[in-house]
């Protein structure tokens, strides 16, 4: 009740405008949840900057979760984690043509890549829905599937970080990491019980589990890893620093006769212990072909170690995300998001 009524209250002031929001002069979205992590941020975030790198001069900007930086900063592929988040660094590497940015204050960090990037198109807000001090054009909201908001609680109790009736901020609702054989009955039944309004969309995706490629060394991507052939020469060590990896546990479990899981915590800071632990439980593995796998969010904090040595570094893999639109609902949502970059020139909220 008391965390319910505090950021109620300051909902409040700023819908009543009694606390300012900023708007900017071209197209800012932004990208987030009103549950405590987990819903597949980053994946998503990826998939709207990819859609819009193709035609606009794209930027985003993260407050950089967990860097021990201070202020704005770039994120640029030969950046630490440690002074831009493991997040944006992981979209740095991946789009090496967009600007990447971390800023606790947003308003700053918009103003800052304003200064510095003036063609830039649009802005994209990693993690922002409850970041009022800017009024995004756009706003899409994350709810996963196993975890719908309509359904959870205030913090502590719960997981929400503000009341699910908040969600009439959002443009676009996506339930996430739903299963790929969802049924159009529980479809109906979340489309009911989320009750959204009608300048909203709703869009149902799912996690995608790429081919591996490995942590250290080209970027080949290696299928048969994840295969059932020769499912019983092989074992594998899983190491994760996420909210919820059982997801990942379950996809791999069916490819290897081994799968011994090494769990941390997200966002978890590795040590050269951690990477001795990680060995010793590869040399536990019985199987004649050894593996260890991790998140591509994990990859970019273990990457920091640079003296792995063989046989751990040839054979450690990361297995990247994607997202896939269930009920062939993809080219409408890219209708939307490409459609407002187009056709807004100042910051308005198109609903």
């Amino acid at each position: 009740m008391v965390y319910g009524i505090v950021t109620g209250f300051r909902n409040f002031l700023y819908n009543s405008e009694i606390l300012k929001s900023k708007e900017f002069p071209f197209p800012v979205i932004c990208v987030g949840n009103i549950t405590v992590g987990g819903t597949g941020k980053t994946p998503h975030t990826e998939y709207i900057t990819d859609l819009l790198n193709k035609e606009f001069k794209v930027a985003v900007l993260s407050r950089g979760y967990k860097r021990k930086s201070k202020g704005f900063k770039i994120a640029d592929p030969g950046s630490s984690y440690t002074e831009t988040g493991d997040e944006p660094l992981q979209i740095a590497r991946k789009f090496r043509n967009v600007i990447v940015a971390v800023d606790n204050r947003r308003v700053n960090g918009i103003n800052e890549i304003i200064k510095r990037y003036p063609d830039t198109s649009v802005i994209i807000l990693d993690d922002a829905y409850q970041h009022r001090r800017v009024t995004p054009g756009f706003t899409i909201l994350l709810s996963d599937y196993d975890r719908l908001f309509i359904h959870d609680h205030m913090l502590p109790y719960g997981n929400l970080r503000e009341n699910a009736r908040n969600m009439d901020r959002a443009d676009i609702i996506l339930i996430t990491k739903c299963p790929e054989n969802l049924s159009p009955i529980d479809r109906r039944i979340i489309v009911k019980d989320v009750n959204k309004s009608a300048y909203q969309n709703l869009f149902f995706t799912t996690i995608k589990y790429n081919d591996p490629l490995p942590v250290f060394g080209k970027q080949i991507p290696f299928p048969d890893l994840i295969s059932e052939s020769d499912k019983n020469t092989k074992g594998a060590v899983l190491v994760t620093g996420i909210v919820n990896p059982d997801p990942l546990y379950q996809y791999l479990k069916r490819s290897f006769k081994e799968l011994i899981q090494l769990t941390f915590a997200d966002h978890h800071p590795y040590t050269e212990y951690d990477v001795n632990n990680i060995l010793t439980a590869r040399l536990k593995l019985k199987t004649p072909d050894k593996y260890v796998i991790t998140t591509e969010k994990d990859c970019v904090r273990l990457l920091e170690f640079t003296n792995i040595a063989e046989p751990l570094k040839s054979t450690f893999y990361y297995i990247p995300l994607g997202i896939d639109f269930l009920n062939d609902d993809k080219k409408e949502f890219d209708n939307l998001i490409v459609n407002y970059v187009r056709k807004n020139k100042r910051n308005n909220r198109i609903s």
